[in-house]
Order: structure tokens, then C-alpha cells, then sequence
């Protein structure tokens, strides 16, 4: 959530300074009357109107101090893996936090084949069965229930 405006922090402070009650203070700049309370009382013991804490979007990345180093080892060799990377750096961190550093920094992988490629032909041999049934017809096999027995059907 972000924080309300300066603009509005002042506004509401001087609708609070006119004489108006904190809730209808709220109501009337659709905030809730326990934040009025709260910004009136901050500005009483520090003077200050500004949020508490500048906005921040999660923790530093953990390898940001050293990209330029990790940008020199891609360049240098382009082949290696993030782990290896990981252990070149010397961080003590895990393999993906490297992974998503290269990716913040603009590298992109590929997978490489490791194995042999995949057969061009059939895989299934011509005319096997579709689903592998024992039994021809339908899912319940013929005389498992009794709407599936042949002969007369009880009334």
C-alpha cells in the first residue's frame, strides 16, 4: 500500500486545525479516523508529516554490489552454469539468487542438449488399442451391474 500524499496529509491537518472532529475529519477525506489520530500525534512529537519510512520494494539484492564482477565472468565464459558462476564470485549464496542476478543484469540461458536427439518415427507400434481395455465396449465391463447383464431386465 502506499503511502497518502503530503497534500493530503496537509489538508486533513488543517481541516483537524479549523475545528473539525477526527472523524468527520476521515469521512470527509475518506481515510480512517485512527490515521488521522496518528498523523495529528505525529506531527505533536516530532513535527514532522512525511510518512515514517521511505517506501522500499523488498531487501537489496544480495549480489548488487558485485554485478559488475559477475558481468566480466559471463562475458569472459559464456558457457557456464550459475553455480559455477556462484563459486567464481566466491558469495555465499544459492544458486538461483545468482541465476536471477545474471537475469537482472540481462543474460538469458538456453537449455543445451545433453542428450541424444528424439526419434523422428512412431513411437507406438501401428494398431495397438487406445486406453489399453481388456473389455471392448463402454467403461463397466458387460455383467458387472445389473443394468449391464444381458437376459430380461427386472421391472
Amino acid at each position: 500500500m502506499r503511502a497518502y500524499s503530503i497534500d493530503l496529509r496537509e489538508r486533513v491537518l488543517a481541516a483537524g486545525d479549523g475545528g473539525t472532529g477526527t472523524g468527520e475529519v476521515a469521512e470527509a477525506f475518506g481515510v480512517s479516523a485512527a490515521w488521522v489520530r496518528r498523523l495529528k500525534q505525529r506531527r505533536r512529537e516530532t513535527g514532522r508529516i512525511g510518512p515514517r519510512t521511505p517506501a522500499r520494494s523488498g531487501p537489496k539484492p544480495a549480489l548488487a554490489d558485485q554485478a559488475d564482477r559477475l558481468r566480466q565472468l559471463v562475458r569472459g565464459h559464456p558457457g557456464r552454469t550459475a553455480g559455477e558462476y556462484r563459486d567464481r564470485v566466491g558469495a555465499d549464496v544459492a544458486t538461483l539468487t545468482v541465476w536471477r542476478a545474471l537475469r537482472r543484469l540481462g543474460f538469458t540461458f538456453k537449455k543445451s542438449p545433453s542428450g541424444r536427439p528424439n526419434r523422428t518415427g512412431r513411437t507406438s507400434p501401428p494398431g495397438g488399442r487406445r486406453g489399453g481395455r481388456r473389455w471392448p465396449r463402454g467403461s463397466t465391463r458387460t455383467g458387472w451391474c445389473s443394468s449391464t447383464r444381458r437376459g430380461r431386465r427386472r421391472t
